[in-house]
């Protein structure tokens, strides 16, 4: 089962790059594991790597299209 990229950045499909970049980074810092309590580390860098994954893909136009 494909994960919706688009919903664990909290955008839509039709996002342009400039709003793809801006939740990523709101949410990265948000879950960044050096920013976080230590109780809630392990989750956070969970979720920080799906959002970094979700942002590698949204923003390369070519794995975009696919």
């Amino acid at each position: 089962m494909k994960k919706d990229l688009y919903a664990t950045l909290g955008i839509n499909k039709g996002a342009t790059d400039s709003e793809i970049k801006s939740a990523y980074r709101k949410l990265a810092r948000k879950y960044h594991p050096d920013v976080v309590e230590e109780d809630k580390k392990e989750e956070a860098t969970e979720k920080f790597k799906e959002i970094s994954e979700a942002y590698a893909v949204l923003s390369d136009e070519e794995k975009r299209s696919r």
